[in-house]
């Protein structure tokens, strides 16, 4: 957690239906300085969802959102389409989030990121793991108070993965700013993360990571990844949840066993 007690941004009770299908119930939390913040869960648990709603691009039904008044925040998206035939290299890319054209700036972030040797090359040329760094030196390029990332290992080997991880990790570090991610790739961010908060519509539970989760259950998913050095965390539910998605309370005794 970071040293600072300083807010960037916070969800306090957050609600969203579309119609009559419950999306969102009763989310909150905060994101500090120097502190990454990582949602995870299944397919439709509603992580982008949340992190679309803090932004700003969705309004929820109810609960309240909060950011920092003048918060600057890079934002990488899920999904990125860019029209094949448009000839667009990666310098100018990254240099379309500025309004006056700042070359020595252009060049500063992707240096960051290691693609400088990158941007004289076509957009549409990357592999998913250069992309990726390209995104993150676009969003980079404003000095951001908050980093948001959407599924940043998208299109991502293993090894590059541990390598993005490692480098959002480390740019947090020198810059102090704030992260909020959402992964699927847990063995992997759980070494670079402060904090993460398990996701099925509504939080189901939160924790930090462990140097090793003992928990059969994470064992039985994950394997186990002491001999890696990767880190997992372990939490508690004191729920399950029915074909539906409805929470089902758990009897006492079950508690430290069984997981949503």
């Amino acid at each position: 957690m970071s040293t600072t007690h300083t807010v960037l941004a916070k969800l306090e009770h957050i609600g969203l239906n579309f119609g009559q299908r419950v999306i969102l119930h009763d989310v909150s939390l905060e994101v500090y300085p120097e502190s990454v913040l990582t949602l995870i869960g299944p397919n439709g648990a509603g992580k982008s969802t949340v992190l679309k709603i803090l932004l700003g691009l969705l309004v929820p039904d109810q609960g309240l959102v909060w950011r920092m008044p003048g918060l600057r925040i890079g934002y990488v998206p899920q999904k990125f389409h860019l029209d094949r035939l448009l000839p667009l290299t990666v310098e100018r890319f990254i240099g379309l989030n500025l309004r006056r054209h700042n070359p020595a700036a252009v060049r500063a972030s992707a240096a960051e990121v290691g693609i400088q040797d990158l941007l004289p090359q076509a957009v549409q040329s990357l592999s998913g793991g250069e992309l990726q760094r390209v995104l993150l030196a676009r969003a980079l390029l404003n000095k951001p108070q908050l980093l948001v990332l959407d599924e940043p290992g998208q299109g991502v080997d293993v090894t590059g993965l541990n390598e993005l991880y490692q480098l959002i990790n480390r740019l947090k570090q020198v810059h102090g700013y704030g992260v909020l991610m959402v992964s699927h790739d847990l063995h992997l961010v759980m070494a670079a993360t402060d904090q993460v908060l398990c996701l099925n519509r509504h939080i189901c539970c939160s924790g930090q990571p462990e140097a090793v989760s003992r928990h059969p259950e994470y064992l039985r998913l994950f394997g186990d990844l002491r001999p890696s050095g990767l880190a997992v965390y372990t939490h508690h539910h004191d729920h399950q949840h029915d074909m539906h998605g409805c929470v089902v309370p758990l009897p006492d005794t079950d508690k430290e066993h069984s997981h949503g």
